[in-house]
């Protein structure tokens, strides 16, 4: 009984429109390159650039098309000899600051660099106006000697288990 069904399920994965035959033949991943201190170099510098597509994932990490093509292009500048702040520099000015995950310090990405700090000052600001803004006279009114006497009878009758 094992052996149909192994038989079975064998012919249905190879079969015409099993899953052997959905698998395109073009899918399968090529080789990056054949020299690994290269690969480690275009993987060193991708990690310092950040995914337009995914725009939280570093290009090393990212699987979309457009970091997979990015990762390319540094693989080709390397080859013809550029340098890594060459490469960084050539995708700042083609895609803009944003690409690099550590954008320099300048007058267009100071936003970027204090704008943290800068809500923490205004969140902390309006928490102190407010603060302040409080009208210390808002204190309860004392009870009436009508509310105490049946506060303290609603005591007594707690306090009397009978």
């Amino acid at each position: 009984m094992r052996v149909v069904l192994l038989t079975m399920m064998l012919c249905w994965a190879l079969g015409p429109g099993g899953v052997a035959a959905q698998v395109p033949a073009d899918s399968k991943a090529a080789p990056l390159s054949a020299d690994p201190a290269l690969e480690a170099r275009v993987l060193k510098i991708a990690e310092e650039l950040r995914c337009l597509v995914c725009q939280n994932e570093t290009i090393a990490a990212s699987q979309a098309d457009l970091a997979k093509d990015l990762r390319q292009q540094i693989r080709e500048q390397l080859t013809q000899g550029r340098t890594q702040p060459q490469i960084l520099e050539f995708m700042s000015q083609r895609y803009g600051d944003f690409v690099l995950y550590r954008p320099p310090l300048q007058l267009s990405t100071v936003l970027l660099w204090a704008g943290p700090f800068v809500l923490l000052l205004v969140a902390a600001g309006v928490l102190l106006v407010n603060i302040r803004r409080r009208d210390p006279s808002t204190e309860p009114a004392p009870l009436t000697p009508a509310e105490l006497q049946r506060a303290q009878r609603l005591l007594d009758d707690a306090g009397d288990p009978t």
